[in-house]
């Protein structure tokens, strides 16, 4: 009985453990920190928006609130497929200009929630890829699965719809 809770002891020593929503995107796992998903909800037609970039969507009415939709697929310059019954749109809160703000993104579909300890994270090595370097915090490995922790601030970063760069455009019409 004493050896066991020396294990235990011991494991939680080894490392803090957090929590990691899996998702499926091009046949690769992707994560992203639990605390930033607000929820999952299933895909639904989205308002276009004229002269957003080709990742932002559009916009989706979500209980009296506008939020901007990017497609992840897209975003990443991967392949484009069809919605189906798996796709969905993760809502997660990233922090803006002004605080928290809202945005979707669409995935192919959620997996689970990972637990990972920090020694299960490496950082992820210099490559040439899509997806920026300082977008991605590490590579987490469970069971025989690798999973690319994104971050999800700055994956949206450039994602932002804000009051001036509308102004922007209104004064330019006139």
């Amino acid at each position: 009985m004493e050896e066991q809770s020396r294990v235990t002891e011991g494991e939680i020593a080894s490392g803090n453990e957090n929590k990691y929503l899996s998702f499926h995107l091009a046949d690769e796992l992707y994560g992203l920190d639990i605390l930033k998903v607000r929820e999952i909800i299933g895909i639904q037609e989205v308002t276009k928006v004229p002269g957003a970039e080709a990742y932002l969507i559009g916009v989706i009415n979500l209980r009296g609130k506008v939020i901007p939709v990017a497609d992840l697929r897209r975003r990443f310059a991967l392949p484009m497929r069809e919605y189906d019954a798996r796709t969905c749109i993760i809502v997660v809160e990233i922090t803006g200009e002004a605080g928290f703000v809202a945005m979707g993104i669409v995935v192919d579909a959620v997996d689970a929630v990972v637990n990972l300890r920090d020694e299960q994270i490496e950082k992820a090595p210099l490559f040439s890829s899509a997806v920026s370097q300082d977008s991605i915090k590490g590579l987490g490995k469970f069971e025989d699965k690798v999973v690319i922790l994104l971050d999800i601030d700055r994956v949206c970063s450039e994602d932002r719809i804000t009051e001036e760069s509308s102004d922007e455009v209104s004064e330019d019409v006139e």
